[in-house]
């Protein structure tokens, strides 16, 4: 393979120059300019630069732990026994309004000190809607005032007072996002963080299919009184862009993925969008897109009037193994031999943070290239080297050994041993393999969506971490193969096993509460309901109609275990002789027999890191399963799904764990100050707000049987 960037430190490509500093008198309309006091939540994460601050004091140390709940909020929009995956909106409020979306993806808006609904809107008009969505982009110029969101394709706009689309903009409220230039019509393309606003624009992102014939994950900006398309960045680039020399020739034609799904931070004053890219596809094997691959796993700085790239950072070459880059940076200021640095501090899937210069991509602590182990699957050709930040030290464990295995009880520890020996394992970076790979940190592992929060009025950074290890095993099938049987059902379980197992796992039975068991379907759905479902997606869940075209009643057969010995007229799929590699275990956990990971505790921590200094103030264990710990009494931490908040009365918030609870944290220490069981899990980012003259801490909560719809939950001190 010709090597167009030579091993060795990741390029980092500047075209900042005066004139950027220009941007600086660009008027940022609907950006709220009261966020530089830190007193509201009027966007994602907080403020532009997702620092998930808040200044507000009322709520404080000392008096924490009279906290209690003011308000709930009950959508009750989704269907008895539906499941529609986690709750993960982050509300925002505007004028003593809250807004944010339910599990089933409507929007509310509700008064803000009491919960009271003003207005709903359903985006699917009826149809079966949900899936993941974090929560919705408020922009305002005079009295025109829109809430802008994504549902499935789409891209709506909303009149922020009626809740009713506003018909200029595109056709009737709503763009098509599989309609641009360059689009694959027929690529899933599903947003599932808000867009940010920059002036006019509303700058997207997107998620795609982690799987071959994904999407391509461009990032683009739209006119947000018009729909307008105004500029695309191609996040893998076309002939003539930077990085086309790091792919095969015309990559971009057949490769999809490197797609911004996390969310994007901006800094207003110098007109900089920050884009941390995901992997690109397929996720675990990359013979058909040798090379370094520009910009998969990058951290990108675009002009954001113009989306024009201004400098790049890859924290991952030529990725095998998911580590995407999972949220948006948060824009910190470093102190550092005497000179205050304007900085972003990006977290990740392997526990590093990259603290780079805002300006030109430099990294603000050594950063080195070192050797990683080499690839044995036939036509893979690994990245010989990766990128390993100095400082600060990982926050998740990268390392394991068997001295790590569970010792929870003889039959626990001696299962781990035993997978573990059987599988390859020479640290975080060792490449998926036909024998079975231990993949740790893991897709899962560091942080997820929720991020960081930093408090600029001390320079902390507090970060939640999973140690979730996975087991990968690849397998060479062929991408269309019939089962021996022809029946419905045994050709349906043929396109189950090639499409489906990976998540749902081969024997269906899911995995709560990213995938869902699919055994018993039959008994929450109808046939219609599942199909649709496949054919559109939602979530994590790509759509798949050009896969199941023409053979529906197969799929349905097999999910609904009828039609066993009943044979269509051609009683075999099309047959395509050509060979791929997929990872048939993706997302399998390494866990024992009692369900737990095999490995030692902590599974989960809550950390401070001093970015001034690249030192840890202090971690803990964050989340709790009692039932699996051991004899000395120590948590277990559970893996979080959800971000922290951090506030000037001296507290971090944060739900997110698996055993329901809300905690505030004293920041300065770590010492639990209050804690509360949700009715559901918290797996979202809380706000605060005030309202009235009173602070209210609130957090969307995922449904659970009883109550699918979840529900939005805001805490109070009593009057």
């Amino acid at each position: 393979m010709k090597r167009h960037h030579p091993p060795g430190p990741p390029r980092l490509l500047t075209l900042f120059t005066t004139r950027w500093l220009a941007m600086a008198a660009i008027a940022t309309l609907g950006a709220c300019s009261r966020e530089e006091q830190h007193t509201t939540w009027s966007v994602y994460k907080a403020d532009a630069g997702s620092s998930s601050y808040s200044a507000l004091t009322q709520i404080n140390r000392d008096n924490v732990k009279d906290l209690k709940s003011a308000w709930t909020f009950m959508p009750n929009d989704a269907p008895e026994g539906a499941h529609f995956g986690k709750a993960e909106c982050n509300p925002i409020i505007v004028n003593d309004v809250l807004y944010a979306t339910s599990v089933r993806h409507w929007v509310y808006a509700l008064e803000a000190g009491t919960g009271k609904k003003l207005w709903s809107f359903d985006p699917f008009d009826g149809a079966r809607g949900g899936g993941m969505y974090r929560g919705v982009t408020y922009w305002e110029d005079g009295d025109d005032k829109r809430i802008l969101l994504t549902a499935g394709k789409f891209l709506l706009a909303l009149d922020a007072v009626t809740g009713k689309p506003i018909p200029s903009f595109g056709e009737n409220g709503k763009v098509s996002l599989n309609l641009m230039p360059d689009d694959q019509p027929e690529g899933w393309v599903v947003p599932t963080s808000p867009g940010i606003v920059f002036g006019d624009l509303l700058i997207l992102g997107s998620e795609v299919s982690e799987l071959y014939g994904a999407a391509p994950g461009y990032v683009r900006a739209f006119n947000i009184r018009t729909g307008a398309l105004v500029w695309t960045f191609h996040t893998i680039p076309h002939p003539g862009e930077e990085g086309y020399e790091t792919w095969p020739p015309d990559a971009w034609k057949y490769v999809g993925g490197a797609n911004n799904w996390g969310g994007m931070s901006l800094d207003e004053k110098r007109g900089i969008v920050f884009l941390p890219l995901g992997s690109p596809t397929y996720d675990y094997y990359g013979a058909d897109r040798k090379g370094q691959n520009l910009f998969g796993n990058c951290i990108v700085a675009l002009d954001a009037k113009t989306g024009k790239r201004l400098w790049h950072f890859q924290t991952v070459h030529h990725d095998l193994w998911d580590y995407d880059l999972p949220a948006p940076p948060n824009l910190v200021t470093i102190e550092k031999d005497g000179k205050s640095i304007d900085a972003i501090a990006q977290t990740s899937k392997t526990g590093f943070v990259y603290v780079l210069n805002r300006e030109t991509g430099e990294p603000i602590f050594p950063i080195e290239e070192r050797n990683v182990p080499v690839s044995t699957i036939p036509g893979e050709e690994t990245w010989p080297t990766q990128p390993f930040p100095t400082k600060p030290a990982p926050y998740a464990r990268q390392v394991l050994t068997e001295a790590d295995l569970t010792d929870r009880s003889p039959q626990a520890r001696d299962s781990a041993l035993a997978l573990f020996r059987s599988l390859r394992y020479e640290g975080m970076f060792t490449p998926p393999d036909l024998r079975g790979t231990f993949m740790f940190p893991g897709s899962r592992g560091g942080s997820e969506w929720g991020g960081a929060a930093y408090d600029p009025s001390t320079g902390w950074l507090y970060v939640n971490s999973n140690e979730s290890p996975e087991i990968a095993q690849i397998k060479k099938i062929k991408k269309s193969e019939s089962s021996p049987s022809g029946s419905f059902f045994g050709l349906g379980k043929t396109l189950y096993m090639n499409y489906c197992s990976t998540c749902h796992g081969a024997d269906r039975k899911g995995r709560e509460p990213n995938f869902p068991s699919l055994r018993n379907i039959s008994e929450r759905l109808s046939q219609e309901a599942v199909l649709n479902k496949i054919k559109t997606g939602g979530g994590r869940m790509p759509a798949f109609a050009s896969v199941v075209k023409g053979h529906e009643e197969e799929i349905i057969a097999f999910l609904f275990e009828i039609k066993k010995n009943e044979f269509p007229k051609q009683s075999a799929l099309p047959q395509d002789t050509t060979s791929v590699y997929l990872n048939l275990t993706a997302y399998s956990d390494f866990e024992g027999p009692d369900g737990y990971p095999a490995i030692k505790p902590p599974w989960g921590t809550l950390n401070a890191i001093n970015l001034n200094t690249g030192e840890y103030a202090w971690k803990i264990t964050l989340g709790n399963f009692p039932e699996a710990q051991t004899s000395d009494g120590s948590l277990t931490g559970t893996d979080s799904w959800g971000g922290p908040m951090v506030t000037g009365g001296g507290l971090v918030f944060i739900a997110g764990t698996r055993d329901k609870k809300f905690r505030a944290f004293d920041k300065a220490t770590g010492a639990v100050l209050w804690e509360t069981t949700l009715p559901g899990n918290g797996f979202a980012t809380p706000s605060t707000y005030t309202s009235g003259g009173k602070q209210f801490v609130v957090i969307s909560v995922t449904g659970e049987k009883d109550e699918p719809g979840g529900r939005i939950m805001a805490f109070a001190l009593p009057d």
